[in-house]
């Protein structure tokens, strides 16, 4: 599913990008517009001077965790009695990677722009004594940021398996009680799969904001 998703986001990529023209028209202008709302993300937590080089990194973030959080809701897949198709981010070893890896960038950069000196001495600001509580920050923030994109994902899922549930369980006691299961199932199916693709766009937007806001906190020189 990683995969597929990142395939995905590839493809978007280059079909967006295959033709560049001064007036963007179709994908082109749907990936300038998201160019341009991750800058309004960067500029929001960081100066955009220094942000700039980020825009990559928050496109991908939102394109990739975006279409993981979508793979999940059109069907799923049962193999062997294992789940094949899923959202990715329902995994939570997919989104602690993910955490792991912002916040990973965020102490690269952090050195990088910085000094490793400099950047040493955030910790002991503005006080010496809380260089402790800002090491089990940096633990906290890659929980946190991981478990939180899971949790909701997750989530998510468990209650569509429930509602599938009731929609095709009810055939195996008689016809008459599986179309019951199924109108009964449908409505409530719909309404969540319209509130789960609110949910996934939001997240997706908070993990890229959350992704800007640690790496601002390293990067500029004004945390």
């Amino acid at each position: 599913m990683t995969i597929i998703a990142a395939t995905i986001v590839f493809l978007v990529a280059v079909i967006g990008t295959r033709t560049i023209a001064l007036r963007p028209t179709g994908m082109q202008n749907f990936l300038e517009w998201l160019v341009d709302f991750v800058k309004g993300i960067i500029s929001s937590t960081m100066d955009l001077k220094t942000g700039a080089r980020f825009i990559t990194l928050g496109l991908t973030l939102l394109l990739f965790v975006f279409v993981s959080n979508m793979l999940g809701l059109p069907l799923a897949i049962v193999y062997n009695h294992e789940l094949w198709w899923k959202a990715p981010t329902a995994d939570p070893v997919m989104t602690l990677t993910l955490a792991v890896m912002v916040v990973a960038l965020t102490h690269y950069y952090g050195i990088k722009l910085k000094g490793f000196k400099e950047y040493g001495k955030d910790y002991f600001r503005p006080m010496p004594f809380l260089f402790p509580l800002k090491i089990i920050e940096e633990f906290a923030n890659t929980l946190t940021l991981g478990l939180r994109l899971y949790g909701n994902m997750f989530a998510g899922e468990i209650l569509l398996a429930l509602l599938v549930g009731l929609a095709v369980n009810g055939y195996e006691v008689g016809i008459a009680s599986g179309i019951v299961g199924t109108v009964l199932a449908a409505i409530p199916m719909m309404i969540w799969i319209a509130f789960k693709m609110f949910i996934g766009s939001i997240q997706a937007f908070i993990f890229v904001m959350l992704t800007m806001v640690y790496m601002a906190h390293k990067v500029s020189h004004d945390h």
